[in-house]
């Protein structure tokens, strides 16, 4: 009997989708660090950590996609995926999602300089981001966009956010959740024309399954790495080389 015949066939396509969609146990929603800023325990020190730690995951998002765009030799594709820089660097006149972000950064107390020098992103942080960046600039464009399928549990979370942050932290101004309001619409469009393609590139195989349960675990370890800093530097006092001795 040769090695063909001892593979473990694929599952079917609604198996499948209900394996990828069940790593949602693992998304950085259920991370303690989320779960009190959920609660409305967070406070403002720790909302400003999170927000500018995460800018600088915003502004690496158009890097990783453009990456992707430049592996890709499928037009089809390239024409769907582009949006997704666009929504984040903006066209026309039309606000992106980065300075959406910027604004949110301005309504929970920070200065736009304190986010565009990065001079709060933790090392923690930048390296789990840029690990994720080098890995769409690296892989197959086909595994790029595997690990883009965390946003299929995206939309939970902006709408957590969009429903208690103006009862938990009510001195954060409104017009600030933009960008949460603006992500609801494109993380379902974008879950949509992701995981359709996942589906039907990765279904030739068992191995070809696994491997894209894989990506979306290291994408999902990415998500929770970059809690694991904040909860180290805004919840346990235990910042960046803390037990150094200081000048």
């Amino acid at each position: 009997m040769n090695a063909e015949a001892h593979e473990r066939a694929a599952w079917p396509g609604v198996e499948f989708e209900r394996r990828l969609r069940a790593l949602g146990a693992r998304y950085h929603i259920h991370h303690p660090f989320h779960r009190a800023m959920h609660a409305g325990e967070c406070s403002r020190r720790q909302i400003q950590g999170w927000v500018a730690n995460r800018y600088y995951y915003q502004i690496n998002i158009p890097l990783k996609d453009a990456a992707l765009l430049a592996n890709c030799p499928d037009r089809a594709v390239r024409r769907a995926w582009v949006q997704r820089l666009l929504d984040h660097d903006g066209q026309g006149g039309a606000e992106g999602g980065i300075e959406a972000w910027l604004r949110l950064g301005e309504a929970v107390g920070l200065a736009r300089g304190e986010l565009e020098d990065l001079r709060h992103v933790l090392p923690g942080v930048r390296f789990a981001v840029d690990a994720y960046v080098d890995f769409v600039r690296h892989a197959p464009w086909q595994e790029g966009i595997c690990a883009s399928l965390t946003e299929l549990f995206a939309p939970i979370i902006h709408q957590q956010r969009l429903d208690g942050w103006p009862e938990h932290y009510p001195w954060i101004d409104d017009g600030g959740l933009d960008y949460f309001r603006k992500r609801l619409g494109e993380a379902r469009r974008d879950v949509d024309h992701g995981l359709d393609f996942t589906l039907r590139h990765f279904s030739s195989s068992h191995a070809a399954q696994q491997r894209a349960l894989a990506i979306v675990q290291f994408k999902l370890d990415v998500l929770w790495s970059m809690l694991d800093a904040m909860q180290l530097a805004y919840v346990l006092d235990m910042p960046p080389y803390f037990t150094c001795a200081q000048p």
